[in-house]
């Protein structure tokens, strides 16, 4: 009796001629490579050794209980039981909620483009690792051919290749540039490769799951491996996850960390929901909410040891390299025999030296060689992925071999995170029926992939990093927020807990516990109103603002900090709040909707009392 509690499939998404997964492990691996995604490698890391190494994993943990597990679990269980993507499921709860739905794969679309514009720049520096030296190691000759680019010997080598070689980047964000022919060609490339994955749904991407959810744990394995054996590793790693408890008084490590479980779980795109919608009816979704979500987060831990101990490796490089510099000039000023100072000894001599002849050892201007100093410089997102760890692989041994394993982990990563993103667009408009029966599947993920690329030129441009920050900062995470926040709500309260436990009793034959009660009624939506409010406060004390490239700044190589235009100002406002406009939009028509037929039904009720009233 508790199976046909809740809405019944459409015909189009259910029964037999929705397809199905070819089998469990099939589906595990598409949600955890949605989930798991370039977030896990250079995000995650950044805000553990940020916020206090270690003590970062109470916020983290206290999020992902009463925040990532049960709206995750939410988003199988009514995808699994009324078999639709995101806006049928949100249509068949309350027609009033069709907008949640709509929301959700604007999302999707907006986040496709600029997320396969990183793999885009991903693949660029994977055809470039297959040659020895890396391209990035030197400096290229100037024009004349008589030295140096004085922009690549005024940064440095990792810098230049990025952002003058791979972006040629603009100094201002007005400034657009030219469309640039490598990056285009790139694009095109990820596209082809994305539409190539995606073209029959999960029938082809169940297929290539198994490589691109696997294919990155092998090489993170890999580089754990070779990064615990390289100098410097256990510095990282203690550096990393040394805890700093009096950190947890700062708010917006709670913040940081309850979006950082958000996001990482791909929560409210509509791809698990899409995903879980091809589950069969009996299947024990809330195991899969739990494995997949503790898989998740797992991965982030393992991926940070991996990440630290190689960055580790690169801050005692760079350590030994300034106190070389020291050492050489400490040798040439007191006229030492060469190689007479070793590193070991350097603290020893120096310390003699500024209590004896302190004078001339101030006019020296010694570097301030601090481990420390150089385990802080540390970056997330593009920053780690194509500055700092690409100079760490340089000073490892068959540095193009790292490389190539490096990058072609970071395209596999985002490309099944792709799946999720597709799926989430695509499924929804299939259930819809907008395209006659006639027209494959393959031309209608042909059109969506085709728009999306030319959607993406504009990231080609010589000015598209500073846009795809602009998308990456303001499109998706508050309409997230609030999408998560009346998908909750949408259940909890609009569907009933009651009808939710009995279609969870169907699936799962056992129904939910107080803890998932208790989660989805008052804690759920309590902490993501908070996380509303917060990142509201957020964005409005953050000055609008960006960091350009600009050789002409006075501390350049240090990036400039410019405020946007006007009109990038109302743009960014704009992403905040268009997808979420859906929302209210469709409730309105709905309503409209709903008083004309009334109205309607009003009239024919009157109708034949007139007409009786004339024939008496």
């Amino acid at each position: 009796m508790a199976c046909t509690v809740g809405p019944e499939p459409l015909g189009d998404g259910g029964g037999s001629e929705r397809p199905k997964w070819d089998n469990k492990l099939q589906y595990l691996l598409s949600c955890i490579g949605f989930a798991v995604g370039l977030g896990n490698i250079w995000r995650f890391p950044y805000l553990c050794q940020t916020y206090g190494g270690g003590a970062f994993l109470i916020p983290y943990l206290i999020a992902l209980v009463f925040e990532g597990i049960p709206l995750f679990y939410v988003e199988l269980a009514i995808g699994q039981r009324l078999r639709r993507g995101s806006i049928g499921v949100w249509t068949a709860i309350s027609p009033y909620l069709g907008g949640v739905g709509l929301g959700c794969v604007t999302v999707s679309f907006l986040v496709s483009l600029y997320y396969n514009t990183v793999l885009t720049w991903v693949l660029w520096y994977f055809l470039n690792s297959f040659q020895s030296p890396l391209p990035w190691s030197s400096c290229p000759l100037d024009v004349n051919r008589t030295g140096f680019e004085a922009e690549c010997q005024a940064s440095s080598t990792v810098s230049y290749f990025w952002y003058r070689q791979t972006l040629n980047i603009t100094a201002d964000i007005s400034d657009s540039g030219s469309i640039q022919g490598r990056l285009l060609a790139c694009l095109a490339a990820s596209w082809a490769v994305v539409y190539l994955c995606v073209i029959r749904g999960i029938e082809s991407t169940g297929k290539a799951i198994y490589f691109t959810a696997l294919f990155p744990y092998l090489v993170l394995t890999i580089f754990l491996i070779r990064g615990l054996t390289l100098p410097g590793a256990v510095e990282g790693l203690i550096y990393l996850f040394t805890p700093d408890v009096q950190i947890l008084q700062n708010p917006r490590v709670w913040l940081d960390a309850a979006t950082q479980i958000f996001f990482s779980l791909s929560l409210a795109f509509g791809g698990h929901i899409a995903f879980a919608s091809y589950n069969p009816p009996r299947n024990n979704c809330e195991k899969d909410a739990v494995t997949i979500a503790l898989v998740n987060s797992m991965t982030s831990l393992y991926a940070s040891i991996a990440v630290f101990s190689v960055l580790g490796f690169k801050a005692a490089n760079d350590h030994g390299r300034c106190l070389d510099r020291n050492i050489l000039h400490l040798i040439n000023a007191f006229d030492f025999p060469d190689q007479s100072i070793s590193r070991d000894d350097y603290a020893a001599v120096l310390t003699h030296l500024n209590a004896s002849q302190p004078e001339r050892v101030a006019r020296l201007h010694l570097e301030a060689c601090h481990l420390e100093d150089f385990l802080d410089k540390s970056a997330s997102g593009t920053g780690l992925a194509f500055i700092i760890f690409t100079e760490a692989i340089l000073h490892m041994p068959g540095a193009p071999g790292w490389a190539v394993l490096f990058f072609g982990m970071l395209f596999t990563l985002g490309l099944s995170s792709m799946f999720g993103n597709m799926e989430s667009i695509i499924t929804p408009l299939l259930d819809m029926g907008l395209t006659h029966r006639s027209i494959p599947k393959e031309v209608l993920t042909g059109l969506a992939c085709l728009l999306c690329f030319l959607s993406a030129i504009c990231f080609t441009l010589q000015s598209g990093n500073y846009w795809l920050e602009v998308f990456d900062n303001y499109a998706a995470p508050l309409n997230l927020i609030i999408f998560a926040f009346l998908e909750v709500i949408g259940v909890a309260y609009v569907y009933g807990l009651q009808r939710f436990s009995d279609d969870i009793v169907c699936m799962t034959g056992r129904r939910p516990s107080l803890y998932w009660w208790v989660t989805w009624k008052v804690v759920s939506p309590l902490l993501l109103l908070t996380i509303f409010v917060a990142y509201i406060a957020v964005l409005v004390w953050t000055p609008l603002s960006y960091r350009a490239w600009n050789t002409q700044y006075a501390r350049f190589p240090s990036r400039q900090e410019k405020s946007y235009p006007g009109w990038v100002q109302a743009t960014c406002v704009l992403l905040c709040f268009l997808p979420a406009l859906w929302v209210p939009g469709v409730a309105l028509v709905q309503l409209l909707a709903k008083h004309r037929r009334k109205q309607k039904d009003t009239w024919q009720d009157r109708r034949p009392k007139l007409q009786d009233g004339g024939a008496s």
